[in-house]
């Protein structure tokens, strides 16, 4: 016998994080997406985004033991059928999803917070996380193809995920979606460019290292500090003290840093790296070139974002859909899942002003979340939403020490990566840094472009050439239709040439062509008497 609904309404929370994610929020949203059930069903709609949102923390489980642990807490609510869920899915599709995520989404640390500001601006960072996997189906590939590897096509079908992150808690401000082989990243950065305001710093790879979107950041008020190409040869127009230097893309004026880093571990091991960022911070006094090139190392806290994304909730398993509607409704809910769970942890940091939320453990906070939507604690809390529930009160016993900077060999385990045969000069393992050595590098300036060429004056032979020369010999008989071949014999040239040659002068109006290889001299002008007065 199918639930009621009257206590099947009670499935409708995800534990402690349903209050940063209240029914009558999630009731809101349904209505304004026109996705509420018409009728009284056994399972409604906002049990459906709950259960979605489930779905997301244990995706090693299927639709009836999801449901099992979204309801052991709870009493009189009847098992429904995997069908049953499948087209309550179906009902819902991806838009209630996406709408919950864009209300969610945006900064959640405040300014004080370590780690959130650099001299008053928000730093945040693009990238692109290519690597969700979705079921081999045709449909899947319809819409977002197979890598191509070797002699054919390998691997499933992969996801193109475009993100703009706030680097100092991780807390996503964006997201979009594509296939990996359909848009380039740029494209799908320029969709969450309208996410940036006035007082953030944009980080960013050399990927994004495009006039037209530097251009596009910068109309937001926001500014940026992205890592230039080596194919790019900037011009230098003014050298600063820092060793920077001014230069001008797409008509504005940016600052550009040209830095070498040299890294030494504790085994004695040495590696480095060349940086050219792009900037429009152009104070040198307030921004020094050495502050800038080790905050652009802050860039990487988005890659942590997404690791705790893939591997730390999904736990390197593929999607569970077939189709786009069911992949683009998964990632919405798991993007969602995502930042409650970063909303709890930032205000359980909060809490102990000074502590970096670098130390907040991902893990230590989706494990909780998993135990208190089992035990259905939480739902209706009892301290208010900016004091550490359970969650927050776990993060915090748990606290990670703070971060050592080390470094180790990047290993890419995909097969289909390109970056499979990347060789560094990096250990194998995790190995404390000693020295970090910044050299800035300051090119000379740019000498001002030569005056332009003054056009050529067709009419005039210039001396002791072989037009000139040619001219001479037909001079000697003004009427006479001179043979090309007769003229380069003359001359003890290839006829060749000099037949392209006569063509080209012909075409000038210094020569006339008579018939085929053959050419006159032009007849000079007639003067016309001055009229007496």
């Amino acid at each position: 016998m199918p639930a009621s609904p009257v206590d099947v309404f009670a499935a409708g929370h995800v534990g402690e994080l349903t209050q940063y994610l209240p029914v009558e929020l999630v009731d809101d949203v349904l209505d304004q997406t026109r996705t509420t059930q018409r009728r009284l069903r056994a399972l409604p709609s906002r049990v459906g985004v709950y259960f979605l949102l489930a779905l997301g923390l244990f995706p090693r489980l299927g639709y009836l033991r999801v449901w099992d642990k979204l309801t052991a807490g709870l009493d009189a609510i009847t098992r429904p059928s995997e069908k049953a869920l499948r087209d309550l899915r179906r009902r819902l599709g991806p838009a209630p999803l996406k709408a919950l995520f864009d209300v969610v989404a945006g900064p959640v640390g405040q300014p004080r917070t370590p780690g959130v500001c650099y001299r008053g601006l928000r730093t945040v960072a693009f990238d692109g996380l290519n690597s969700l996997k979705a079921p081999d189906t045709d449909r899947n590939r319809a819409w977002l193809g197979r890598i191509h590897h070797g002699q054919g096509w390998a691997g499933y079908p992969n996801l193109r995920l475009m993100a703009l992150v706030e680097t100092g808690t991780r807390a996503l401000l964006g997201a979009t979606v594509g296939g990996a082989d359909k848009r380039d990243e740029l494209g799908l950065a320029g969709e969450l460019v309208g996410l940036l305001r006035p007082g953030m710093l944009v980080l960013a790879d050399r990927a994004f290292d495009a006039a037209a979107l530097f251009t596009r950041i910068a109309r937001t008020g926001a500014d940026f500090l992205i890592r230039g190409k080596l194919t790019r040869k900037p011009r230098v127009l003014c050298h600063l003290p820092d060793g920077s230097y001014l230069s001008i893309l797409d008509g504005r004026t940016v600052r550009i840093i040209a830095a070498d880093l040299a890294i030494t571990g504790t085994d004695g091991s040495r590696t480095g790296d060349h940086y050219r960022l792009i900037t429009t911070l152009l104070d040198h006094r307030r921004h020094p070139a050495n502050e800038l090139t080790k905050l652009y190392h802050e860039r990487w806290e988005i890659e942590t974002a997404f690791l705790a994304l893939r591997h730390t909730i999904l736990n390197g398993h593929v999607l569970r859909s077939g189709d786009r509607p069911g992949l683009e409704q998964e990632l919405w809910a798991l993007l969602t899942l995502y930042q409650l769970l970063r909303m709890a942890m930032v205000t359980a940091i909060e809490t102990q002003p000074g502590t970096d939320p670098d130390r907040a453990s991902f893990t230590t906070a989706l494990e909780t979340a998993r135990d208190q939507l089992t035990a259905a604690h939480g739902i209706h809390p009892t301290t208010p939403v900016d004091l550490p529930g359970v969650i927050g009160h776990a993060v915090l016993r748990t606290l990670l020490p703070a971060r050592r900077p080390r470094f180790s060999a990047r290993k890419v385990k995909c097969s289909t990566s390109r970056y499979i045969n990347r060789d560094e000069d990096r250990p194998t393992h995790s190995t404390t840094i000693t020295t970090i050595t910044i050299t800035i590098h300051t090119p000379p300036l740019t000498p001002p472009p030569p005056p332009p060429r003054p056009p050529r004056d067709w009419t005039t032979p210039l001396p002791d050439t072989r037009r000139a020369r040619v001219i001479q010999i037909m001079t000697t008989h003004p009427h006479h239709h001179w043979n090309g071949r007769h003229l380069a014999e003359q001359l003890g040239i290839p006829p060749r040439n000099l037949l392209t040659q006569l063509a080209e002068w012909a075409r000038h109006g210094h020569l006339t062509k008579t018939t085929k290889g053959h050419y006159t001299l032009n007849p000079p002008p007639i003067s016309t008497p001055p009229p007496t007065l």
